[in-house]
């Protein structure tokens, strides 16, 4: 299968802190991956350096054989699509808002999406619920016509019902072509539909490996798995 992404010796430093270290890794087309690891270990980092939003690193960031920010962004669309809004608008503002910022909004996308999930576009940012809000920012994301969707911890603390919802309007809504990065420490929440996992710990991607290898050849559930990896399993096993 053809590379969407490919990271090869990435580097990244804040406030003279090194987040990550010479980490490699890639996703295949078309592909459902899991970014794995502890709370703090860089997946949000690793997600904005790929997105663009983050900058002066080492190494090499490829999309679709793109590796200028200003290229990838264009190919990337990242959960973190609410930051920097007023959340006292409503939500059909923050659409309309959307559609002219991103010539590749599909507000008929959208619209589905928002149906789906039970969103009331006249309500405001601020009125809705945790999971309300997280489904209005998964619709957002996934009506850009995108190569590479980003969600970052899109479970994290909502209820059953809602993670379900979410859960099925990506795998409804998801083009066959386009591949999906999804970061979680949850991994119960989503090692269903996963096809590969990157497990990022000690600054680096430790682990890549199909879902189904995982499953088939080690015998045991990408949650197990990744459990015994931050244990101190052996990633080589």
């Amino acid at each position: 299968m053809t590379k969407i992404l490919s990271l090869t010796n990435l580097s990244y430093k804040r406030n003279l802190a090194t987040i990550l270290k010479d980490l490699n890794g890639s996703a295949d087309t078309g592909s459902i991956v899991g970014l794995l690891g502890a709370n703090g270990a860089g997946k949000t980092t690793l997600m904005r350096l790929i997105s663009g939003a983050a900058k002066h690193y080492r190494g090499e960031i490829k999309v679709a054989d793109h590796t200028k920010p200003l290229q990838r962004k264009q190919l990337v669309s990242f959960s973190h699509q609410l930051d920097g809004v007023d959340k006292h608008e409503r939500m059909a503002k923050v659409v309309a808002f959307y559609d002219k910022l991103y010539p590749d909004f599909s507000e008929s996308a959208f619209q589905r999406l928002a149906e789906f999930l039970d969103l009331d576009l006249h309500q405001r940012l601020s009125s809705l619920s945790k999971g309300n809000l997280m489904k209005f920012v998964i619709a957002i994301t996934l009506a850009r016509q995108v190569k590479l969707y980003l969600l970052d911890e899109p479970f994290d603390g909502i209820d059953s019902m809602s993670r379900k919802k979410i859960i099925a309007s990506i795998l409804q809504w998801k083009p066959t072509d386009a591949t999906i990065l999804i970061s979680d420490h949850h991994v119960e929440d989503i090692e269903n539909i996963l096809d590969a996992v990157l497990i990022v710990k000690d600054k680096r991607i430790i682990v890549s490996e199909k879902a189904d290898k995982i499953r088939e050849t080690y015998g045991q559930s990408i949650e197990a798995y990744y459990e015994a990896i931050y244990t101190g399993g052996n990633e080589n096993d």
